[in-house]
């Protein structure tokens, strides 16, 4: 295996960890209970560090498929979750998540930057690094 791809493995790794522990972080220190659709990102988010590290361990870059369908997925459902929190026409349409509302925002750094566009940014990254790798891989 190339360092470049193992670097991309590192990176994918990175970045789960990175906003496995952000959000345990808004969980656990902070005291912010996460909706149904913040749990749904986490059930596609989390398994990324525990894939990414045994592929980088074992040097295996063909995990990229699965980082990037994972990915996909969390993206697509933290996409919509974004869209529930700042479109009004999405927000009155919006299902209702339990105890907590999907439409609450904990945070609203900028007035825009709230946890689900996080996952988002994270999952594409991801997303992005995974299908570099399967080209790197392909060469």
């Amino acid at each position: 295996m190339q360092k470049k791809q193992e670097n991309l493995l590192l990176f994918i790794w990175a970045v789960a960890l990175s906003a496995t522990l952000g959000s345990l972080y808004y969980s656990e220190i902070k005291g912010y209970i996460p909706c149904t659709l913040c749990w749904v990102q986490r059930i596609f988010m989390y398994p990324i560090v525990l894939i990414g590290l045994v592929a980088l361990i074992q040097k295996n870059g063909k995990i990229a498929w699965t980082t990037a369908s994972f990915s996909f997925i969390g993206g697509c459902i933290s996409l919509y979750h974004y869209g529930i929190q700042k479109l009004a026409f999405l927000q009155e349409s919006a299902p209702s998540c339990g105890a907590v509302s999907c439409t609450g925002q904990y945070v609203n750094y900028f007035g825009f930057v709230t946890i689900p566009l996080m996952a988002l940014v994270a999952f594409a990254i991801i997303f992005i690094a995974s299908l570099v790798l399967l080209k790197q891989i392909k060469e």
